[in-house]
Formats: structure tokens, sequence, C-alpha cells
């Protein structure tokens, strides 16, 4: 297997996330709206995309999911229990069923379709707008990936798609699916573990995407540096309190992932003046402990993972060659 395609590369230099890290004075981070402007609006929903647009946010990021007869739809859950309040998956139901929903929150929402999004998206004066999309782990790679290409395909777009959607993936199977079936868009890794992104990095044209508290340690900062010195696009997620859209301007990460986009572009816009840096979210007692303990709980998962399945880059060889090319 070619990994990555010279076209996904490619398509990486053209895209609205691409940012020179030679420029000054640097670019801050790209505000990525998480499931949406949840904030505000119902997650993954419409009028939470809208609402993300409006105030600005760069990016979308959304979840992606497979109904039972093969529609892409955005839900974070593989059951529809807490944004719907049904008890079955999204799996045992056909679109049919899954259009007639609404959202407990106000205001009531439906479930969308990926190709809801991205019409959306194709509509004139949004090509700047990009796409982030978390693909769950819950259904089959190769049906996932058949349809989520063919989703894609049906809604053309006067800029190609693969310039404005990045694949977004939680291991390194699914990386290899993404590259076997969508060949020219480029591909991140989601991931909790920097030792794991690590392993991975090797792997040219490979962007990054680690849960925030994880740059709050050595081995995350360790990463962070390494990651820029190769030049990979680098994003931390959910930086929904002060403390760590902070965390993420002092990184100076590509992108921060948030439910509230409209506070991050805020704080942004603040940052360079005199005394902000200083004042705004330094860590209290309280969230340096809860950063403590969820690394401690990432680094005990890790030695049961090295003790049942190998090191990080063992388990990466596996798993890349678990799909075919």
């Amino acid at each position: 297997m070619n990994y990555p395609p010279p076209a996904a590369a490619a398509a990486a230099a053209a895209a609205p996330w691409a940012r020179r890290r030679d420029a000054k004075p640097k670019p801050l981070p790209q505000a990525i709206s998480h499931r949406g402007y949840k904030a505000a609006f119902p997650e993954n929903t419409m009028a939470a995309f809208r609402g993300a647009v409006d105030v600005g946010a760069h990016a979308i990021e959304t979840d992606l999911h497979l109904s039972r007869d093969g529609v892409v739809v955005l839900s974070h859950d593989a059951t529809l229990k807490r944004c719907f309040g049904e008890s079955r998956k999204v799996a045992e139901c056909d679109w049919d069923y899954l259009r007639t929903l609404r959202t407990l929150r106000e205001p009531k929402q439906p479930l969308p379709r990926l190709v809801d999004l991205l019409e959306y998206l194709d509509q004139p004066g949004q090509e700047h707008v990009w796409l982030f999309l978390d693909i769950k782990t819950d259904d089959d790679s190769t049906q996932m990936l058949t349809c989520l290409a063919a989703a894609i395909a049906s809604v053309p777009s006067a800029r190609p798609w693969n310039q404005r959607i990045m694949l977004g993936s939680w291991d390194a199977h699914w990386l290899a699916a993404c590259l076997r079936f969508l060949p020219d868009f480029p591909v991140a890794l989601t991931a909790y573990s920097p030792a794991y992104a690590a392993a991975l990095l090797p792997l040219p044209n490979l962007h990054f995407s680690l849960f925030n508290v994880s740059f709050a340690t050595p081995s995350g900062r360790r990463f962070l540096r390494e990651a820029r010195r190769a030049r990979r696009l680098v994003f931390s997620w959910s930086d929904n309190a002060d403390e760590y859209m902070a965390l993420s301007l002092r990184n100076e990460v590509d992108g921060a992932m948030t439910d509230d986009p409209a506070r991050f572009l805020e704080l942004c816009g603040r940052w360079s003046e005199d005394g902000v840096r200083e004042r705004v979210g330094r860590p209290t007692a309280k969230q340096a402990v809860l950063w403590v303990v969820f690394n401690v709980l990432v680094w005990v998962a890790e030695i049961s993972l090295r003790l049942r399945k190998g090191s990080p880059r063992a388990r990466v060889e596996k798993e890349l060659g678990r799909v075919a090319p």
C-alpha cells in the first residue's frame, strides 16, 4: 500500500486548513466546531452546523455512523438514547425511520445525513469551511468507507471535496481503510495516547487530533514538538473551558475543536492584548489534579495494551496489515 498517496498530500497543501508555520506572527489555531455549535444548538444537527458557520468557525467536526440500509448519518453515539430518547441503535434502523426523529434538546432538530451537510457547504459563500469527519468504529470498516465514498461522490462540489474534507480515524486499521477507499483524502489520527500517535508519526503526511489534556504531559509536549518538526497538523479536542482553549493557544496547535467556537474566537481576538496570556486559562489546582488522574489512566491503559498486544509500534504494524491494499 502506498501511504499516503501523493494526491492526498497535494490536496492538504491546497486546503483551507493549511497554515504557514514560518509566518510571523504565527497564525492562531483555527476554530473547529465540535459537533457543530454544540454550546447553542443540539449537537450534530443542521442548526448546529449553520450556527457554527454564522459565528465564523473555520471548520465543522462531526461524527459518522451507518444506518441499517447504508446511509451515512451524523451521530456521535451508536445508540439514539441520549440525543433522541430512543433505545435502539443507529445501525438497527433504516433511514426512513431515522428521518422522523427529533432531538430531545430544544430547538428540536432532525437527524441529518452527511449528504445534507455537504449540500449546505456546497452553497455559494461556504467554500472556505472545511470538514473533519470523525469516523466511529462501531460499523464494519469496508461497509462504512464504501458508503462514505458514495455519499461524497453523490454531491458535486466546485471545490474538490478532498480539499475540504479530512478523515479522522481512531487506529491504524481505520487509517488503512480510509486510504484504501478514499485514497485522495487526507487523514488524521484521533487519539488519547501520545505514545500511540508517536508510533504513527513515521508515516508521511498523516495528521493528528489529540485529547487536550495529553499536551499537559511531558510525552504530549514531546510529541507536539516532533509533529511540528515533521510539519504535521495537530488539533486539540475538546477545548470548551478557557483553560483548555488557552492551553491550545499556548501550544500553538493548528486547530482547536470546541463546542463553543464563538467563545474560542473571542479569546483569540484578545490573545495579543497585554496581560491576557498571563490572566486567562491558568489551570486551577483541581484541574491540575484531573489532568494528572487522566494521564495516569492513559498510562495504565497503555501498559495493559503493551502486555496484551505489544508495543504501540507493533500494534500499528498489525493494524495496518488488517486491510489489504
